[in-house]
């Protein structure tokens, strides 16, 4: 087996755990903020439905890659957030799936300016920010829902809400 079909494959299952939370937030609530400093639910949301595929995109670029211009696009709807799950999800597969071992083993170096910030293999990018980054900022949502009082699906197993066991 690939290296890369293991991060493909726990990339599709926790897609499904991701879509079982994006389909919880409130369209009533998206400008919600738990604090001034944080983002808001949509902010929030949206980042979480797009990491995946804008990840995968900067990890297949040319090595060395300047920093991106990070944004938080605000949706205007939380009917957009479940689109744009599944469009991340495809852009990930599709810029990774042939990916071979030597490539996702070589170092990628992310640059600001002329300074190196960092040289990492692509696997370890990947795993570390597109999977580790993207459950992260999930398990961040799951807390702004529950400050809005909204029921927390299954993620790993029973929340106080769900219990798939039962």
């Amino acid at each position: 087996m690939a290296l890369i079909d293991g991060i493909l494959q726990e990339l599709e299952q926790e897609a499904q755990t991701t879509r079982r939370v994006l389909e919880r937030v409130p369209n009533n609530q998206l400008a919600w903020r738990p604090h001034q400093k944080a983002r808001t639910l949509g902010e929030l949301a949206m980042h979480v439905a797009t990491v995946p595929g804008g990840v995968a995109e900067l990890v297949a670029s040319q090595s060395p890659a300047q920093v991106p211009n990070f944004a938080d696009p605000r949706p205007q709807s939380a009917s957009e957030l479940i689109p744009a799950l599944d469009a991340s999800i495809a852009k990930a597969k599709k810029v990774l799936g042939n990916m071979q071992d030597a490539e996702l083993m070589a170092t990628w170096r992310m640059m600001q300016g002329e300074q190196e910030l960092f040289a990492i293999p692509r696997v370890t990018m990947l795993r570390s920010i597109m999977l580790n980054h993207w459950y992260h900022h999930r398990g961040q949502l799951t807390v702004y829902l529950r400050e809005l009082d909204v029921a927390i699906p299954s993620i790993y197993g029973p929340s106080a809400d769900e219990n798939p066991f039962a």
